[in-house]
C-alpha cells in the first residue's frame, strides 16, 4: 500500500490513519460500492454523496484502485436507470415537475439496484436529493486529472450532467435528508462545482455555462447578512455550508462571505465539548456534534493555515473513537436535545459506528495532499 503523508507524528493518530483507511477498504462491496455503515440496519446502503467523500480519501491516500471501484459502481448504476432518467430529462424539460418519489435516487443497493421499501422502516426514505450526483461529477473528475486518466462513462457524465441542468431548479431534500420543501445551498453548490467537472470531462461548454449561471443564482439568493445561509427561504447556518468552498470552490476559501460563515460555525455550531453541529435544533440522536463536520472544520483550518484549530479538531476527533478505533456518525455526549436519545437508540439501535464518512473526512483532514 502506499505510505503517504500526514499531518501529525502522533502514533495514535497514525493508527486511526490505518484503521481508517482498513474501515473504508473493508467497507467495499466487490461491486466497488462503499456501505454508509456496515451495522447500522437504515444505512447498508450506498450513497453516492458518502461515496464520492469515502472516494476522495481514498485517491488522497494512494488508494486510488478503490476510488476507481467505486466510480465504476456508479456508472454501472446509473446505466440501469439510463431509460428513466431520460424520461425524467423529457419530463423536465417540458415544464413539468415530477413527484419525488419517481426521480433518481441518492442511495442505492451495494448491487446497484433500487431498495425495496418496507426492508428497514414503514416509510419510503426520503431519496430525492440532487447534491450526490453533483458530488459525483466533481470527484469523478478529478479522480482522473490527478491521474492523467480518461477512462470514464461519457454516456453516464452526459446523463448525469443533463439531468442536473434539467433538475437543479426543483425543490428536493437537503444532504441531511430532512428537508424536503425548498432549495439548499450546499445541494445548489454540489450541482455547480458538478455540472463544471462535467464540462471538462466532456469538453463541453454548455455545462461550463449552466454550472456559471447556478453558481450566481447561488450567490445572489444565499447571503444574508454577510455570510451564507442554508436555503433559499431558510436564514439558518448549517454546517453543510462549508462544501461551498471545501472542496467546491465556488467561493475562495478567503472569501469574506464563507470566512464569515466559518467563524459563525465555529461559534453557534460548536458543541460543549468541541465538537460540531449540524445545525441548532438538531433532534436525531438528541443532536450532537458530528465527527465528519468537526473533521471538516480542521480540514478548512488546516487548509488556511490555523494549527491551533486544526489541532483541536484533531484532538477532539481522536477523543470519539472507539476502543477498537471506529468512529461514529455523532457523538451523544453533548446533545442539544438529551430526551431524544433514547428514543432513537430504541428505535433504531446504537449510533451509526463506524461511519465510513466520518473515517473519511479523518482522513481528508490529516492527509497531507490535494484538497
Amino acid at each position: 500500500m502506499p505510505t503517504p503523508n500526514f499531518y501529525t507524528s502522533n502514533a495514535r493518530d497514525r493508527e486511526l490513519v490505518t484503521k481508517s483507511i482498513e474501515i473504508i477498504l473493508q467497507g467495499q462491496s466487490l461491486s466497488g460500492a462503499y456501505i454508509a455503515s456496515p451495522n447500522f440496519d437504515s444505512y447498508k446502503y450506498s450513497w453516492l454523496r458518502d461515496g464520492a467523500f469515502c472516494a476522495k480519501a481514498m485517491d488522497a491516500v494512494g488508494e486510488t484502485e478503490s476510488a476507481r471501484r467505486f466510480h465504476r459502481w456508479v456508472e454501472s448504476t446509473l446505466l440501469g436507470q439510463k431509460l428513466h432518467a431520460e424520461t425524467l430529462i423529457q419530463r423536465l424539460e417540458a415544464g413539468e415537475v415530477p413527484e419525488m418519489g419517481d426521480m433518481l435516487h441518492t442511495r442505492y443497493t451495494l448491487a446497484g439496484e433500487l431498495e425495496e421499501y418496507g426492508e428497514v422502516e414503514d416509510s419510503p426514505w426520503p431519496n430525492y436529493q440532487l447534491d450526490g450526483y453533483g458530488i459525483w461529477l466533481y470527484e469523478l473528475e478529478l479522480h482522473h486529472r490527478n491521474l492523467g486518466t480518461s477512462d470514464f462513462n461519457s454516456e453516464v457524465v452526459d446523463l448525469v450532467a443533463r439531468y442536473l441542468s434539467a433538475a437543479w431548479e426543483t425543490e428536493c431534500f437537503d444532504c441531511w435528508e430532512e428537508i424536503g420543501d425548498g432549495r439548499h445551498a450546499s445541494t445548489i453548490a454540489a450541482i455547480s462545482a458538478g455540472l463544471k467537472s462535467a464540462g471538462a470531462l466532456l469538453g463541453v461548454e454548455k455545462f461550463i455555462l449552466k454550472s456559471r449561471e447556478i453558481r450566481e443564482y447561488l450567490l445572489a439568493n444565499f447571503v444574508r447578512d454577510g455570510r451564507f445561509c442554508k436555503g433559499l427561504l431558510d436564514d439558518r447556518l448549517d454546517s453543510s455550508l462549508l462544501c461551498i468552498a471545501l472542496p467546491f470552490e465556488i467561493v475562495p476559501l478567503d472569501d469574506p462571505r464563507f470566512m464569515q460563515t466559518v467563524e459563525a460555525i465555529r461559534s453557534d455550531l460548536r458543541g460543549t465539548s468541541g465538537g460540531i453541529y449540524r445545525y441548532l435544533g438538531d433532534t436525531y440522536y438528541g443532536g450532537g456534534e458530528w465527527i465528519l463536520l468537526t473533521s471538516w472544520l480542521g480540514w478548512y483550518d488546516r487548509m488556511t493555515s490555523n494549527s491551533s484549530g486544526f489541532e483541536d479538531a484533531k484532538e477532539w476527533v481522536m477523543n470519539q473513537v472507539t476502543d477498537n478505533f471506529e468512529l461514529p456518525e455523532q457523538s451523544t455526549r453533548g446533545v442539544q436535545e438529551p430526551s431524544m436519545v433514547r428514543p432513537w437508540v430504541e428505535r433504531w439501535g446504537r449510533v451509526a459506528t463506524p461511519l465510513l464518512w466520518s473515517h473519511a473526512m479523518y482522513l481528508l483532514m490529516i492527509q497531507e495532499g490535494d484538497k
